[in-house]
């Protein structure tokens, strides 16, 4: 399909929303090319692209983030312009971003209503019933938190729970979803859809943008795809389905994605031996309940299972972060517990944490700042940066785990959230570990940059190293791994291999599918 066939007239009445003709460049990059998009009153309109191909661009300038370069908005067939957004907020234009915009010293309430506090008197901000609609609109979420939390006391699942709650709390028309999903476990994903159902009910229209592409597919009423910066494609739920998206998006289809992995592995190389680790948020119970598991040179190990599986704690626990409280880990023979992060990564032990943003880049530096931060170390002699060898080392690096940008000097926030994670890895990668641990390795980011984080795995799994990585996506588990350990409640319940596993065993070993079967069973 041409992008001439992929804008389609539409039905006279139910386009809410139009964007027409847009345009949006950055000096000499055009990140919008004359797109034509329509939004239709309570129905999805999903956006499929990777990384760069224009879809967040667009949906800023229709939330009144940004302005278009050229073109033109309507909302119910009126010229539309938006200089800010709190006019489109005030037109019921609402947008949750997919990196979050929330202030993380203040409390759960205050971030939902900020902007928009409610007055007593015309002077005094109404908390109490801003708490009571803070707690209703958590409720209605199925996340029963205390409105007066602070946000920096949530996970990263919860205060994505509470930037969609403030974006609900607005009464929206057009509600603009960026990602919402990407931190969120198997329930509260369940939970979002059936808000995001009761809304279309509503006559709300939703325009969701997900890298998940299932999952976006069982939401869609319509799909459109964008790459480099055209809208190339649309078609209704009916007509489409993964190879569509895939195609239209990457130019291939979904088997070209899988990586090529080995089939015979070496010795053990990561050991880890009746392994507890305390639960952080809270310590009298077991977030990893005395777990075995062997990693061997050249193998890939998928850790799967729903958020709270304890998948994290494992990774962290090994990778020095949290304590151990019984067990040991061996690295190639010896044993590395008592060793702090730094002494971890020395003897080959590295990880790539879940939150990039957060806990594996520091958004002040450069791309090559960050590349080289965890090597910086093997570049200093005598007291002084050798700053030749590590300009080397970060160039070889940039080409090696293929990042796309101007170069070192660039800024990390220049980049697209695929090629952040590659620069997470790539930095991990210089420390030359032997075991390349990754949690969520490709949280956030389009199928194409997956395939290429995933062929990294495979890569360096055919270099000899040892790699474990945990994902909550069934898809990943079944496509990049030479075996599935499946994890529910801190311990290992069952193991699959890839190659002969049912994707619905898989998810009924970790609990995700089992309350499906219970009700199926029931019907029956």
């Amino acid at each position: 399909m041409t992008a001439a066939d992929a804008t389609g007239a539409g039905v006279p009445g139910d386009v809410v929303m139009r964007a027409v003709g847009i345009t949006k460049t950055y000096g000499a990059t055009q990140a919008l090319k004359g797109v034509d998009f329509e939004i239709r009153r309570g129905s999805v309109t999903v956006l499929f692209g990777e990384n760069g191909a224009g879809k967040s661009t667009l949906m800023k300038i229709l939330s009144g983030v940004e302005l278009p370069t050229s073109g033109s908005l309507e909302l119910d067939g009126e010229p539309l312009q938006l200089r800010n957004t709190v006019e489109a907020v005030d037109k019921g234009i609402a947008i949750i971003h997919q990196e979050l915009s929330l202030a993380p010293n203040l409390s759960i309430q205050d971030n939902i209503f900020m902007g928009r506090e409610m007055a007593r008197g015309g002077l005094f901000i109404d908390r109490r019933t801003q708490s009571t609609l803070a707690t209703e609109l958590l409720e209605r979420l199925q996340e029963p938190l205390d409105p007066h939390t602070l946000v920096a006391d949530l996970r990263l699942g919860q205060q994505q729970v509470v930037e969609i709650a403030r974006a609900l709390a607005g009464d929206a028309r057009v509600l603009i979803m960026d990602e919402p999903t990407s931190a969120l476990s198997g329930s509260e994903v369940e939970v979002l859809f059936g808000v995001i159902r009761d809304l279309t009910s509503r006559g709300v229209a939703i325009v969701y943008i997900s890298h998940h592409l299932e999952e976006a597919l069982e939401l869609a009423d319509h799909a459109v795809v964008f790459r480099d910066g055209a809208l190339v494609a649309r078609g209704d739920r009916h007509d489409i389905d993964i190879n569509w998206v895939i195609s239209n998006m990457v130019g291939r289809n979904a088997e070209g994605l899988n990586p090529d992995l080995l089939d015979t592995f070496g010795e053990p190389v990561l050991e880890i031996d009746g392994v507890s680790v305390a639960d952080p948020t809270n310590p009298s119970r077991l977030s990893v309940d005395h777990l075995d598991l062997t990693v061997r040179t050249g193998e890939i190990v998928c850790l799967y299972g729903l958020m709270g599986a304890g998948r994290t704690e494992l990774l962290e626990a090994v990778a020095g972060r949290l304590t151990i409280r019984t067990g040991d880990v061996r690295l190639k023979g010896d044993s590395v517990k008592g060793l702090d992060v730094r002494q971890r990564i020395s003897r080959g032990l590295a990880l790539v944490p879940e939150d990039r943003q957060r806990d594996g880049l520091v958004q002040t530096m450069s791309v090559g700042q960050n590349m080289s931060l965890a090597s910086l170390l093997d570049f200093v002699k005598g007291g002084f940066l050798r700053r030749g060898p590590e300009k080397r080392s970060i160039e070889d690096g940039v080409r090696d785990v293929q990042v796309k940008t101007a170069g070192p000097s660039a800024s990390i926030t220049s980049l697209s959230g695929g090629n952040q994670q590659k620069v997470v890895i790539g930095k991990v990668l210089m420390t030359q570990p032997d075991v390349l641990l990754l949690d969520e390795p490709t949280r956030g980011i389009d199928v194409g940059a997956k395939a290429e984080i995933f062929a990294l795995m495979a890569r360096e799994a055919r270099r000899g190293l040892g790699v474990l990585f945990a994902t909550s996506e069934i898809g990943e588990a079944l496509g990049a791994a030479n075996r599935i350990v499946v994890m529910s409640k801190g311990r290992i319940v069952r193991e699959f291999d890839p190659r002969t596993a049912n994707r619905d065993d898989v998810m009924v070993a970790s609990g995700e599918a089992h309350q499906d079967r219970e009700e199926e069973a029931a019907q029956r």
